[in-house]
Formats: structure tokens, C-alpha cells, sequence
């Protein structure tokens, strides 16, 4: 028998290897629970078409749901359209609706593959859904593959650099200052080097960075900037990986959020979509709630327009 109780001990996310997947079945491995799920799911997701295929001609159900969504969702909604097309293939259901109403082959339409299922008569993005999945593929291309690990982000909408400027009750730094400072900031103390942040106007409203730290996401930066709108801060960390936070009119509304991530179960359709057409990109994703328009990566990365010291106050408090 194979070891482990469900006969997946020493499995992690990694479905790939096909013979060693159906050496395990043979050995009385469970096609439907191992501890992190269900098979299906996660190979659907993160696995081979080979071994999509074996664990499908091997369940009860292709369609069977794990928080709420089915294993061809996964597939979708992870970009791997050689397990959707497997899939499908054996049974399962691209029009089935799940989180937000969406069904996975409708989602598909907004995605790189849209034309990966034959979507019944009607079935179709309407105009406003179209722009959002346009929008994002344009925006993803100008932002590029950057590396953004360690990186501070206030993405605010309506208001021009010089407004946040204003708002942060922050003073220039110029000249030889921030271009040695620029050189490199993790030479300098801490505190100094967070207290510099970067303001640029972009189509939409304008964006604070930070590159090298947290600052623009703090709650009394980003309950400052949004007074009158809205304003999304990221902090991109090397630890624990990507974190969103929402401010509006001056009050925080959410906080320990997961941009660039999936969908969560009780998301709208809007939601949805969104989560999908952004998934694994944070940066668009923050911009984007903003409604920033952003035509380069120089708002992010730099040079900014302008180089600001913020005074000396507790942002930790909003």
C-alpha cells in the first residue's frame, strides 16, 4: 500500500510526474482526498494533462467542488488550458456557474484563450466586462515583468501629484540630496529612507512609490490621500508576500487584503472578473482599482516626478 493515510505522503503542489501519480492509484492512493484537497483540484491547477487525465478517468465525479468551484474553475482560472481541454474532455461542464454567477468558460472569454470552448448561442462578455479584460491586458503589458519585491504603493484616483503632495503635508527633496539618496537607499538608516517617497501624475490620478519600502501603504498616508476618493496601497512583502489595503474619504475600509490573487467565494461577479483578468499581478491589480491609466512603469519603479520627505508623524494610526 502506498504510505500516508490518503496515499499522497510527500506530495506538495506539484502534480506533474504521471507515472509517479498512477503508481501511487495502483498502490491505493484515493483519487478523491489528500490533505490539501482534492487531487483532481490541485492537478488541475498546478499538474501535467497526463495526470488530469488519470485522476479524471478515476473519480466519481469531474465536476465534484471544493470551496465551491469545480477542478475545470481551477484550471481556468490558473491559465492552463491543456487541463481545461482534458477536462472537458471527460465530462466536466465549461457552462456550469459557480463564485459570482461565472462559469469557467465564460470566464475563459476574458482571458488569453478565449476561444478555448465553444460558448453556446448567447453566451458572451457584455461591453463593460470586454473593457474591464482589455484594460487589463493593456495595463499588464506596459507594467511589464519588473521585479516589485519590497515595494510600497498608494495608487489614489482624482488627484494629481502636486494634490498628494499637498495632502501628505510633504516637502521636495532635490539635487545632489536624492540622487545619492537614489543611488542606494538601503545604505541609509531605515527611518530616514522610508520617510522618501516618489509622486507622479498618471492618467486617473497619480500614484506614490516607494521601492525600496512600505511607507505609501501605511494607514495615516493612505487615510490622508483619500479624502474625497479612493486610494489602494500595496506593500509587495519579501516575507509573507503581496499586501492590499483600501482607503476612502479619509477612513480605512480594509486591510490584510491579497491583490493579484484568486477569487474568494462569496466575491460579486465584478469581483470575480477582476480577481481573474489581474490574478498574479498586484501592481496592476492596485492600479486598477484606482482607475489608474498608467502608460509606463516609471510611476512605479521611477524616476518620479517628484521626490518628497514625509514629516515626521504616526502613520501607523489613521
Amino acid at each position: 500500500m502506498a504510505t500516508g493515510a490518503d496515499g499522497w505522503a510527500w506530495v506538495g503542489w506539484d502534480w506533474r510526474d504521471v507515472d509517479d501519480v498512477r503508481r501511487r492509484l495502483e498502490q491505493g492512493a484515493d483519487p478523491e482526498r489528500w490533505s490539501g484537497g482534492r487531487p483532481l483540484h490541485r492537478a488541475a491547477a498546478f499538474g501535467s494533462a497526463e495526470v488530469v487525465a488519470e485522476l479524471a478517468r478515476r473519480v466519481a465525479d469531474v465536476d465534484a467542488l471544493e470551496n465551491g468551484v469545480t477542478a475545470l474553475w481551477e484550471a481556468v482560472m490558473f491559465r492552463r488550458p491543456e487541463n481545461a481541454l482534458v477536462l472537458a474532455a471527460a465530462g466536466a461542464d465549461p457552462w456550469r456557474r459557480s463564485i459570482g454567477g461565472w462559469s469557467p468558460g465564460r470566464l475563459s472569454l476574458a482571458g488569453p484563450t478565449p476561444g478555448l470552448f465553444t460558448a453556446p448561442a448567447g453566451v458572451e462578455l457584455t461591453e463593460a466586462e470586454r473593457a474591464v479584460a482589455e484594460e487589463a491586458a493593456r495595463l499588464i503589458d506596459v507594467l511589464g515583468g519588473f521585479y516589485h519585491e519590497g515595494t510600497g504603493l498608494a495608487c489614489v484616483a482624482g488627484i494629481d501629484a502636486a494634490e498628494a503632495v499637498r495632502r501628505l503635508g510633504a516637502s521636495p527633496v532635490r539635487g545632489e540630496e536624492i540622487d545619492e539618496f537614489l543611488e542606494d537607499p538601503y545604505a541609509y538608516d531605515m527611518d530616514d529612507g522610508l520617510e522618501i517617497v516618489g509622486v507622479t501624475s498618471v492618467p486617473g490620478g497619480c500614484l506614490v512609490t516607494q521601492p525600496w519600502g512600505y511607507a505609501p501603504q501605511m494607514p495615516g498616508v493612505l487615510t490622508r490621500l483619500s479624502a474625497g476618493t479612493v486610494c489602494y496601497g500595496l506593500y509587495a512583502n519579501p516575507k509573507s508576500g503581496n499586501q492590499g489595503s483600501v482607503a476612502r474619504d479619509g477612513t480605512l475600509e480594509g486591510w490584510d487584503l491579497h491583490p493579484g490573487g484568486g477569487p474568494n467565494p462569496e466575491d460579486t461577479a465584478e469581483q470575480v472578473l477582476t480577481s481573474y483578468v489581474y490574478d498574479g499581478n498586484a501592481v496592476a491589480f492596485s492600479c486598477a482599482y484606482a482607475g489608474l491609466r498608467l502608460t509606463d512603469v516609471r510611476a512605479v519603479t521611477g524616476p518620479a516626478d517628484l521626490w518628497v520627505r514625509l514629516p515626521r508623524r504616526g502613520y501607523w494610526k489613521d
